[in-house]
């Protein structure tokens, strides 16, 4: 039963579910876009909880106030786990390595262009969208540059996932002849830039090297799927068991944060760049999904959670792409009212937590409106419900 609908419109919920259901091919591995709707899903909700606007002092003679970004993650350490369930980045790109590897086609031109096309355009409507609410900061005498970072800094991971991409026609050669063991040798380069960052005191730009060698290990895996070496369920329990207890071993006695996302002022983020913990935990949460895909499978039978599942995936860039201005445009719009708990204040207690639980589905909401404007640029050309690879 759909809950807060009338009649009328759980028939058309229900009907839009069966005419999903009926479109998508039988061979469909819906588990597949189940766990890309989970990775987006986590990368969404993690930022919304652990991103703060916190508004200071006011400036000019407009009214306008002053916001700065904070983590409820410096002040809260009890907070941390939830950096554990929402930091899914691993999973987006081990799902992206095995749906590059199915759908890979020749020639390799056309199977590229379309796979740029369907990550540059949501990215090339949001830069352009952006110029004239940066030029309303301006003029509302509100600096952008905080604001602008945040949009931005999300979409490094496309960068990298697009490489990754680009490369998947001489990538997809290593785990064919090595399976899943092709990705010892991205992590054995990570350990490799941390021992020289961390234990010699080596230059800290070497640690951009890890932002393609730590996410080449789940894609690699990724591509290992797809070519059906990740298939046994002992495979999948030591990837978890070994995954966990590397990570725990690191934050216990290697000095790594426990944190799997950056905490403002903390001397060592696991996320940028990418540390030997982040790839331990990738390889974790790997596993992990390898275990629960037949549930999710089975899961996905169900018209009105495929139906979900699949409209998700038609725009899965347009709402990571947009996620953050529905933050920004909620937290902006309700200076109106003043300081808003769980919106405006510090994120330094229990009752923020709380405060901030109720504001995520306004959140979600305006996050649809945005979705409802602009999803269609990500595929212009789309008869159906389908999803592709």
């Amino acid at each position: 039963m759909t809950l807060g609908l009338t009649p009328a419109r759980r028939c058309r919920v229900a009907a839009l579910a069966g005419r999903i259901e009926a479109a998508t091919p039988e061979h469909r591995d819906r588990a597949v876009d189940a766990l890309r709707a989970i990775a987006i899903l986590g990368v969404v909700l993690g930022h919304w909880t652990v991103t703060a606007l916190v508004a200071g002092e006011p400036i000019g003679g407009n009214g306008a106030t002053r916001l700065h970004a904070e983590s409820p993650l410096s002040s809260m350490p009890a907070f941390i786990p939830v950096s554990w369930a929402l930091q899914t980045l691993a999973v987006f790109f081990f799902v992206g390595g095995y749906t590059a590897t199915r759908g890979l086609r020749r020639p390799y031109i056309g199977w590229i262009r379309v796979r740029m096309l369907r990550l540059s355009r949501p990215v090339a409507v949001l830069l352009v969208a952006w110029i004239p609410m940066t030029l309303g900061l301006i003029t509302s005498e509100l600096p952008p540059a905080p604001l602008l970072k945040l949009v931005l800094s999300p979409l490094w991971f496309l960068c990298v996932y697009a490489v990754l991409t680009a490369l998947t026609p001489l990538l997809h050669l290593l785990p064919h002849r090595a399976g899943p063991y092709a990705a010892i040798v991205p992590a054995a380069v990570v350990a490799a830039v941390d021992l020289a960052r961390f234990g010699l005191d080596g230059p800290a730009w070497l640690g951009w090297i890890n932002v393609i060698a730590g996410w080449l290990v789940p894609y690699l895996l990724g591509i290992a799927w797809a070519n059906g070496a990740l298939e046994s369920r002992r495979i999948a329990v030591a990837m978890l068991v070994t995954g966990t207890a590397g990570t725990a071993a690191l934050v216990a006695w290697g000095g790594y944060p426990a944190s799997m996302v950056g905490v403002p002022g903390a001397a060592i983020s696991n996320l940028n760049p990418p540390t030997l913990a982040a790839v331990t935990f990738g390889v974790a949460q790997v596993g992990l999904a390898l275990l629960v895909r037949d549930r999710l499978a089975r899961w996905m039978r169900r018209p009105m959670a495929w139906a979900g599942v699949a409209l998700a995936n038609l725009s899965a860039m347009t709402v990571f792409c947009w996620h953050q201005t529905a933050l920004m445009l909620v937290t902006l719009t309700g200076l109106a009212a003043g300081t808003l708990p769980g919106l405006h204040d510090a994120p330094d207690g229990p009752a923020w937590v709380l405060c901030r639980l109720a504001w995520l589905p306004v959140f979600a909401l305006t996050l649809a409106g945005l979705w409802a404007l602009f999803h269609r640029v990500e595929r212009p050309n789309a008869r159906g419900p389908r999803t592709s690879a």
